[in-house]
């Protein structure tokens, strides 16, 4: 089976640009002999596992990701079979300290090492093609996050994955906290999906789920804050097995800012 197209988004001229990844309904990646940086560019990506420290995962910085021999272990790996890049998060896990679940999940960076940290104005996307390959209650397969401008922590947008095979939007309601969920979707365990998170005009959220789209007002308590984008497998369930989880495989991932 071939793909119906490919696409190589190249980094801007300010590092601030996406992944190599696949569009379309078929879900073949590149290379399954090579590690995720083989496929994918992920010099605008820092990964944080579901290991480490209590209170502190370990980070796996881009330099370390990128190549057709980067990272990769069995939290995060190229599956041999399609060529997707992979992420593994069990219920049992370390997690951030403001968090019970553990993750294995990408945070964007800017090309040069630092942390992306952008602004409301502009227009900003995360686009995806991917499958939940197993889930044991809910899952995040991306998001978008407050960076610096206050003290919280929280996300602006959190998109679910559900067992049922719910896609579920969790706006939300203020920096202080409060979420409100909007079922996007449905898709069955296993099958590929697509999703587009983005920012325009400053605020405003557009959020298209296997070409349908939904728009939904940014409330003004967000204003002084940037935000940076994440994918991946963040688990939303905890216990204390290291066998049930979320797996996450990604046939496509492109992030673009302008």
């Amino acid at each position: 089976m071939k793909s119906r197209s490919r696409i190589l988004v190249l980094a801007t001229a300010a590092g601030i640009a996406g992944t190599i990844g696949l569009l379309g309904t078929t879900a073949e990646a590149t290379s399954p002999s090579v590690a995720p940086g083989g496929n994918f560019n992920l010099s605008v990506w820092q990964l944080q596992e579901p290991v480490g420290s209590p209170g502190s995962p370990t980070t796996i910085s881009s330099s370390r990701l990128q190549g057709a021999n980067g990272f990769q272990d069995s939290y995060f790996y190229t599956d041999t079979r399609d060529g997707a890049m992979t992420f593994w998060a069990p219920e049992k896990g370390v997690t951030t300290p403001n968090s019970n679940y553990a993750r294995s999940e990408l945070r964007e960076m800017n090309s040069n090492g630092s942390s992306a940290n952008w602004s409301l104005g502009g227009a900003h996307k995360l686009n995806a093609t991917l499958r939940v390959v197993s889930v044991t209650k809910n899952v995040c397969v991306g998001q978008i996050h407050l960076g610096t401008g206050g003290s919280s922590t929280k996300p602006l947008i959190e998109l679910y994955y559900r067992a049922n095979g719910d896609i579920v939007a969790g706006l939300e309601n203020s920096p202080a906290g409060g979420q409100t969920t909007h079922t996007v979707g449905h898709v069955a365990v296993g099958k590929t999906w697509s999703y587009t998170i983005a920012v325009s005009g400053g605020h405003t959220i557009d959020l298209t789920v296997n070409g349908s789209t939904t728009h939904y007002t940014i409330p003004s308590s967000f204003n002084p804050y940037k935000q940076y984008f994440k994918a991946g497998s963040y688990n939303q369930s905890s216990s204390s097995s290291t066998t049930q989880g979320a797996r996450v495989a990604f046939y496509g991932l492109t992030v673009s800012h302008s």
